[in-house]
């Protein structure tokens, strides 16, 4: 994972991570992940760049043969003047073809959902989106998940006082 670096007081975020979704990995089985890139407006990269995005109602699917991230919301640069942007308009993902038909095939065929988990910036400095395949988990699966991780973590404690 990238660290987060700013720029020298100017509270930018040059790389690193801007949004995470938190409830996606609790709400989705999620298998498979992909890397996509954004077309952004100006306005909001620089948005991104001051660390805000919410991630948490957004998801991704098929329009035209192409992705787009839905309901992601990316709020206006508040130093825009007149050329601000739409804080939840969709925004168009950019894959390989191959990659795009396989998701869509994916999504279409075993009723996946393709659900945003982070949003980034590489070392490059471009703007990426984390993607993963996934299938929703029922009320039982979220139970056993939670027991899981809850067992996990008193073994670990164990662990740590005896040894």
């Amino acid at each position: 994972m990238a660290q987060k670096k700013t720029n020298k007081g100017s509270g930018l975020i040059s790389t690193g991570r801007v949004s995470e979704n938190r409830r996606a990995r609790h709400d989705y089985a999620i298998g498979e992940t992909f890397e996509a890139g954004l077309v952004l407006q100006g306005t909001e990269v620089k948005s991104l760049r001051q660390g805000r995005a919410n991630l948490t109602e957004s998801y991704a699917g098929g329009k035209d043969e192409d992705l787009y991230l839905f309901n992601c919301h990316i709020p206006e640069y508040g130093n825009a003047k007149h050329f601000g942007h739409e804080p939840r308009r969709p925004r168009k993902l950019l894959m390989h073809k191959r990659e795009i038909r396989k998701v869509l095939g994916a999504v279409s065929r075993k009723g996946m959902t393709l659900v945003p988990l982070n949003l980034y910036f590489n070392n490059r400095g471009i703007a990426k989106v984390q993607l993963g395949l996934g299938q929703g988990k029922t009320k039982v699966d979220k139970r056993e998940s939670t027991k899981e991780r809850d067992w996990n973590r008193q073994k670990q404690r164990l662990l740590r006082e005896k040894g």
